[in-house]
């Protein structure tokens, strides 16, 4: 054998040896592809390939406040109050501090780090933050609603025992009284304080429909308000201030935003046509609404609009919704079967739905953009959603 013919030869055992090990990579390829992944319909080969979706994680956090537990959330510190009192967590699951009172019917609003608990039907409200009780109140009548705005000022809706009169006291961020409104018609539903501690809106029912009344400085100690706007055959189940003299008033027919700054007058955001209202959420920027079909089932529609009354975007769902709350640019929504997130435009986030808790659980609230607490009488974990790999 030539010289030449050595370096030939050996050439041709490397392309055979590179032939058989493609053949290989291939029979693995094909192996892969045939093997059932984690996910239904997936194959561990379209696993590797596919894009990795956010990392989730979830911790229990511990709360003992009794049953009929609600939650309210300030900058992570999440604040439960049940049937046996109020208690504050940190971010990490900490205890802060606790309170105990008994209630029938707790109940917990929020506004900027400030938080009013109170017990519907009975006598006892306390404002906190994360410091502590602010202000504890007893009150003559028993307890419809309560509210805290910005500044931590706060208004109580108390109901005469025995008695259809309602009455709205206000109190400034010190706990002392400092307006008191007594309504001699219709029945007072709910009351909000504008941001800068000067007006006041309360909502009540009437034999036609709902009605708003509103107070233009509410330390004149007048007797008559200012201003009254009627929602004709129309049911407002809550009303909130977004800015001093604009307030949005959410019905079971449509979205209104009420302007007082002249003669009250109302701007339609979102007619519901004929749907059921079946939940709602807004900040400072966006509403979602939650709108089902009369038909069998929960199929229905979740809209998100901006308070120009421009739809931002719109989903549908054939399951049902148990929650849903708006983080500053983040919509969670609890539905049967788990927790999904999504934007301000109904884009969903690359994540998977979540199922802890998703039967058995009675609500969601936004701790931050990417974490949120699910909870129920029995147990509450916090979930938090990566960033995409």
């Amino acid at each position: 054998m030539s010289g030449d013919d050595k370096p030939k030869g050996k050439s041709r055992k490397i392309l055979g040896l590179i032939f058989w090990l493609v053949i290989l990579a291939l029979l693995t390829l094909v192996a892969l592809s045939l093997i059932p992944g984690k996910a239904p319909g997936q194959s561990i080969l379209s696993e590797i390939f596919a894009p990795r979706a956010p990392s989730v994680s979830v911790s229990e956090f511990n709360f003992d406040v009794g049953r009929e537990r609600v939650f309210a959330n300030a900058g992570g510190h999440v604040a439960a109050v049940g049937s046996l009192g109020l208690q504050m967590l940190s971010p990490d699951g900490q205890e802060v501090y606790r309170h105990a009172f008994r209630a029938s019917a707790p109940a917990i609003t929020e506004n900027n780090g400030f938080f009013i608990a109170y017990d519907i039907g009975g006598t006892s409200a306390f404002v906190f933050n994360t410091a502590g009780i602010l202000s504890s109140i007893d009150t003559d009548g028993i307890i419809v609603s309560a509210s805290v705005n910005k500044n931590g000022w706060f208004c109580i809706v108390t109901q005469a025992r025995g008695m259809h009169r309602g009455t709205v006291s206000v109190y400034n961020s010190n706990g002392d009284l400092v307006y008191l409104v007594n309504i001699g018609v219709g029945f007072t539903l709910a009351a909000e304080l504008s941001p800068d501690n000067k007006n006041l809106a309360i909502l009540s029912m009437a034999e036609i429909g709902s009605r708003i009344t509103f107070y233009n400085g509410i330390d004149a100690h007048k007797d008559d308000p200012d201003n009254v706007y009627n929602f004709t055959n129309e049911i407002v189940i809550d009303i909130d201030f977004i800015s001093s003299l604009n307030l949005l008033a959410i019905s079971t027919q449509a979205l209104h935003l009420v302007d007082f700054s002249n003669d009250a007058s109302a701007k339609l955001l979102k007619d519901f046509d004929g749907k059921r209202l079946a939940g709602y959420t807004h900040n400072d920027r966006y509403i979602a609404v939650h709108l089902y079909d009369y038909s069998i089932g929960y199929s229905g529609s979740t809209v998100t609009l901006d308070f120009n009354a421009e739809v931002l975007g719109e989903t549908e769902f054939s399951l049902e919704i148990i929650s849903m709350v708006f983080s500053r640019n983040t919509l969670m929504i609890l539905r049967s079967d788990g927790l999904m997130f999504f934007n301000h435009t109904l884009e969903e986030y690359p994540a998977p739905v979540i199922d802890i808790l998703a039967t058995a659980a009675g609500r969601v609230l936004a701790i931050s953009d990417d974490m949120a607490l699910v909870a129920n009488d029995h147990s509450a974990v916090v979930i938090r959603r990566g960033e995409d790999n």
